[in-house]
């Protein structure tokens, strides 16, 4: 008898993720795009087919040119004024003879793509959209071009594109990725809208708009609706796919109910239509560390290994992270000369799980040999990694080592991001420094990326702790007025967790000491992979 779902009572926030199946370390911050400006986009991009129609109405299929793409890929990663664009590059290229074609570009886009570098990988859309007469445009295309619009120039760009598409271009993949927009930015009016249009359309007749909707009420903490989706996707007779099961899974294990997550996974392994991958293991190993579960969390993570196969690295990522969590340092070791092995070279986020592990055991030599060892083998200064040392300083109370290695930064070619000046603040905040603190946050405040980075609310509350304690309310104010500024204190929950409201304080009352004409500017790595799952099936 197959196990129905029940109304459900506990917290846990997922993101949607092609590799990482709702059971990441970090809870992803939930995007907000801040729009000054309406784009207009009347053409349509272009995407990855691989085929041309001949004159004679034909589909031909393209041969995979010799030409590397990586090499097109590099010299745009990796220009020196990113403001001159994607396009430079590519006119470059074809001035020297060379022509371009539909695969190179889409394999260009799909790997800018890959390491969030969605303003660039938009350029390279336009500029193919712009020869029309070269490459052709599908329902496909603007499903990826309406999610790229979305990250790069926020989601009232995107609704207008999708607004302007003509009724043969708006089908289950466009409205799909309109509804992940929705979802990442937790619009959820707008959301449970959509999907109703797209109940009446015909388009919701597979997993994936519900495993994008349950994981919208996964984030809003509302797991009786995961279950109602669960029920809906049983009555009208959709598969769950292992993304469905993985997001029921952490439904389960959110609200503490040992019982019922096991049932759920008997339910998968019974499943025949259902694959278990290491994502299962690892979403399920998550929430057992979370209820304090260890031994049935290392046997989830012995299965996770199991069944690693081809050349994924991001399995070994989790092996590491989660070992880290349970406190297994011998097997956080021991997997990771397993991953060495495999693999020629490691990437930054495999590194940040080691030292990151390596940290929260305490080790601080072993978390120092191995950040050496990334230094000697790095293509480019990751400013994370460096926090991780940096952090551990501060909670040891070794302030000036902290600050030094801000020098040590700046000497190996790094640049802080707002999460490295935070850090700081928090080690004067712990001196009851209040004006080194200040500063340092003035400073995370007007960093780049500052727009998908707000202060912990326990180190903002320590602070305001601080000023009253120091009778310091001007420095309290000056706080205040930048996370206003920001638009943080929009944020109802975050707002709460410091004791602030939005519609509680006048602007006219906050002193604001710092420029307004500043311009924040925002990280291309400001959101997740979160609609990579979407995309990679539509």
């Amino acid at each position: 008898m197959l196990l129905q779902p029940s109304s459900l009572l506990s917290h846990h926030r997922v993101s949607l993720s092609s590799t990482a199946s709702y059971s990441r370390q970090l809870p992803c911050q939930t995007p907000h795009f801040i729009i000054s400006k309406t784009h207009s986009y009347q053409k349509l991009l272009i995407t990855c087919s691989a085929s041309e129609v001949n004159r004679h109405g034909r589909v031909e299929y393209q041969r995979r040119p010799m030409i590397k793409w990586n090499a097109i890929y590099k010299k745009i990663s990796l220009m020196e004024n990113p403001e001159l664009g994607s396009a430079s590059v590519l006119n470059d290229w074809e001035k020297g003879g060379r022509k371009l074609t539909k695969w190179e570009l889409c394999r260009v886009v799909k790997e800018l793509r890959k390491y969030k570098r969605y303003k660039q990988a938009l350029e390279v859309h336009e500029w193919m959209n712009n020869r029309g007469e070269r490459f052709r445009h599908s329902a496909s295309d603007a499903a990826i071009q309406l999610d790229l619009i979305a990250k790069v120039h926020g989601v009232s760009s995107a609704e207008n594109f999708f607004f302007q598409l003509p009724d043969t271009l708006k089908d289950k993949r466009s409205y799909g990725a309109l509804l992940n927009v929705y979802v990442r930015a937790e619009m959820r009016d707008k959301a449970e809208s959509l999907i109703d249009n797209m109940r009446n359309r015909g388009f919701a007749l597979h997993p994936l708009p519900f495993n994008v909707m349950m994981t919208l009420y996964m984030n809003l903490k509302e797991y009786d609706k995961v279950e109602s989706v669960v029920s809906e996707m049983m009555e009208k007779n959709i598969q769950l796919d292992v993304y469905s099961y993985n997001i029921w899974l952490s439904s389960c294990g959110s609200q503490g109910s040992v019982e019922k997550m096991e049932q759920v996974y008997e339910q998968m392994r019974q499943d025949l239509n259902i694959n278990r991958n290491w994502t299962t293991f690892s979403t399920m190993a998550t929430m057992y560390i979370k209820m304090g579960l260890s031994e049935k969390a290392e046997e989830c993570l012995r299965n996770l290994e199991s069944t690693i196969t081809g050349r994924d690295r991001i399995p070994y990522h989790y092996l590491i992270s989660l070992y880290g969590s349970v406190g297994n340092k011998e097997e956080v070791c021991r997997v990771w000369k397993v991953y060495k092995s495999i693999f020629p070279s490691i990437p930054n986020l495999g590194f940040h799980a080691m030292i990151s592990s390596l940290v929260r055991a305490g080790d601080i030599q072993e978390a120092e040999k191995i950040y050496e060892e990334w230094l000697s083998v790095k293509t480019s200064y990751d400013p994370r990694i460096a926090n991780l040392l940096m952090g551990l300083y501060v909670k040891e109370g070794n302030l000036d080592k902290a600050e030094s290695f801000l020098n040590h930064m700046a000497e190996v070619g790094g640049k802080p991001n707002p999460s490295t000046w935070e850090i700081l603040a928090e080690g004067h905040i712990r001196e009851e420094g209040i004006d080194e603190a200040l500063s340092y946050l003035k400073k995370a405040f007007a960093t780049e990326g500052s727009r998908s980075w707000k202060p912990k609310p326990t180190n903002v509350s320590a602070f305001f702790n601080l000023c009253e304690k120091k009778a310091e309310t001007a420095s309290r104010e000056v706080l205040v007025g930048l996370l206003q500024q920001s638009g943080y204190l929009k944020d109802e929950g975050y707002a709460s967790l410091l004791g602030l409201s939005e519609g509680a304080i006048g602007e006219t009352e906050l002193p604001i000491d710092m420029d307004r004409n500043n311009s924040y500017g925002s990280s291309d790595e400001n959101l997740d992979e979160d609609s990579e799952v979407l995309l990679s099936q539509v």
